[in-house]
């Protein structure tokens, strides 16, 4: 079985180990021995993080958890780079580092030293769950607000959610600080929390020497909606998909995806191939007006108006598309576990095809012009670099680590059931820099539209859901994964004994690039960091609900868009 390589050579560390799925497996480990179990998958075996996850078991063992989920693919080195063992395609799999954490002693050995991609997982651990990473290298909070009260952890099963905490200054507290500049002689140049080339709140602080950023430092989360906490004890799983499906206005669809794959893997849900060849043709729709809307956005912000609205132009026909295989043009609600709700017809698979045919033949052209634009090169070349060295180190997803010589990607690495049947090409760039990534979501592009058309082609018979009942194991886990358009994302579940959730971890893609972007900023100009976050891709957070707050009485209410609308016309 898939996995066992990787328990074996971890040796006398294992105290027991469990597999949830045919790729799948969990090894228990004493929590003093974490760092050392997962630095070794990590940079010996050829692991990735993908994962972090903070659970409270303490009605179940009286005890919290920490599951590390590492992705296991391979060093993917070069000659003469020792990124880790070569790992064979028939063993590639996830495992995940379990410890336990005593609920009188809410203290463990931080990883964060060994393999910095850990960093920002175990400092929101923290906040949400009051876990202490002894000798971690950051202990800043990450995920809660300045005045949310320090010694209030939300995501702790006892936490009461209705009640709204009073406020708490922290002047003057480092745990609530940005980073130091290195030098008096820094500038402190703010980017944020509001700006023009951005849709989401992110503060971002450039520590400049005149108009060279030297370091940078950046708060983010703040749209945290408490999605997780909604979900708890209260929805079923065909709810979960549509929750799910919100978290993110551009690849919704791989989350309520990565839901369902979750609940297939713990229930042992068999998936019609047919239905698995319609998710993967919509989750290339997906990634088409994804990486479309980017490699616009890129242009736009150096100021080359002329290809963003062209970009846009053919970027509407691949909306066009999703409109016509799903009936939206997001927020398709197409899925449910063991399958989809709606099929394709022959003469929406035309249309597609045609479709297809069409935005690949105009962006080639856009596309030629482009790269032909010296001025445009001039800003995407040699800026944001992100060495192999810093990707290696923080496991960021999709363009950003494809564009800095590592071929990461699930539908490869994870292939399983319909995917196997389907040829994908392996993009990947060696720049490390802006260019880089803008040119791996154009390849992607053309990949996806011949992934969309095998689909299409190859398109078995069958029921497009699954008929068997089914039942999750209560207090089961898994992991649901896709390479969604912006990377690797990872959602984690736990059921209770009710068929419920009871403990939901949404990984997005954007989250482990958020950590490297700081070496990105690095030696270049205050000119060009707008666009070195623009080519992350980034997803802060989407949503269309605001709370009202009034002043006087202090109580707050939801409004709809509508509301909203009325009240800015006051």
């Amino acid at each position: 079985m898939r996995g066992d390589l990787f328990v074996a050579k971890l040796g006398s560390l294992v105290l027991e180990s469990t597999r949830q799925g045919e790729n799948q497996v969990t090894v228990l480990v004493d929590r003093a021995n974490l760092p050392e179990a997962v630095s070794a998958l990590y940079y010996k075996h050829g692991g990735w993080l993908s994962t972090m996850v903070a659970n409270d078991e303490r009605e179940l063992n009286k005890h919290f958890a920490l599951y590390y989920v590492l992705s296991m693919e391979g060093g993917k080195g070069r000659a003469g780079e020792n990124f880790g063992d070569d790992v064979a395609d028939d063993e590639k799999c996830y495992v995940t580092v379990k410890a336990l954490i005593p609920q009188e002693d809410k203290s463990y050995p931080s990883v964060a030293p060994f393999v910095p991609a850990c960093s920002w997982y175990e400092r929101e651990a923290f906040d949400m769950f009051g876990l202490v990473a002894e000798g971690a290298p950051d202990k800043r909070r990450l995920v809660l607000s300045d005045d949310f009260p320090a010694d209030t952890h939300p995501l702790l099963k006892d936490y009461n959610y209705k009640e709204r905490p009073a406020p708490t200054t922290h002047e003057n507290e480092p745990e609530y600080a940005f980073l130091h500049p290195k030098s008096d002689q820094l500038t402190d140049v703010p980017l944020g929390p509001l700006h023009v080339t951005a849709d989401e709140p992110g503060h971002f602080r450039l520590y400049c020497d005149g108009d060279t950023i030297v370091d940078a430092d950046y708060k983010l989360f703040y749209q945290h909606r408490g999605m997780e906490k909604l979900a708890e004890n209260r929805m079923n799983y065909t709810q979960m998909g549509f929750l799910a499906e919100r978290i993110c206005g551009i690849c919704g669809f791989c989350h309520s995806t990565m839901v369902a794959k979750a609940t297939e893997a713990a229930a042992g849900i068999e998936v019609p191939l047919r239905a698995e060849a319609i998710r993967i043709t919509f989750a290339e729709v997906e990634r088409l007006h994804s990486h479309l809307l980017n490699m616009g956005l890129a242009c736009e912000v150096t100021g080359n108006y002329t290809a963003f609205m062209h970009i846009f132009r053919v970027r509407e026909k691949t909306m066009l598309m999703a409109q016509l295989l799903t009936g939206a043009r997001k927020t398709y609600g197409m899925i449910i576990p063991g399958g989809v709700r709606r099929d394709i017809t022959d003469r929406e698979r035309k249309e597609t095809l045609k479709l297809c045919d069409e935005v690949e033949s105009e962006l080639k052209d856009i596309w030629q012009v482009v790269m032909e634009d010296k001025r445009q090169m001039g800003r995407w070349k040699n800026v944001g670099v992100m060495s192999r060295q810093v990707a290696r180190d923080f496991s960021p997803v999709g363009p950003n680590i494809k564009s800095s010589g590592f071929m990461r990607d699930n539908r490869i690495d994870h292939a399983s059931g319909f995917m196997k049947k389907l040829k994908i090409t392996p993009v990947v760039e060696e720049s490390c820099d802006v260019y880089g990534r803008e040119v791996v979501r154009y390849r992607e592009v053309l990949d996806s539209l011949n992934i969309i058309r095998q689909c299409l082609e190859l398109l078995p018979q069958g029921e497009i859901a699954t008929q068997q009942n089914w039942r999750v194991k209560p207090w089961s886990y898994a992991i649901g994964t896709v390479e969604a358009p912006r990377g690797e994302a990872v959602h984690w579940l736990m059921q209770n004994s009710a068929q419920k959730v009871y403990r939901w971890r949404v990984r997005a893609s954007t989250y482990n690039n958020w950590s490297s972007l700081r070496f990105q900023f690095q030696g270049n100009t205050i000119a060009d960091a707008a666009l070195i976050v623009c080519s992350l891709d980034p997803c802060y957070s989407c949503t269309e609900r605001v709370t009202l707050v009034d002043v006087k009485s202090g109580k707050s209410r939801v409004i709809s868009e509508k509301e909203l609308k009325a009240l800015a016309q006051i």
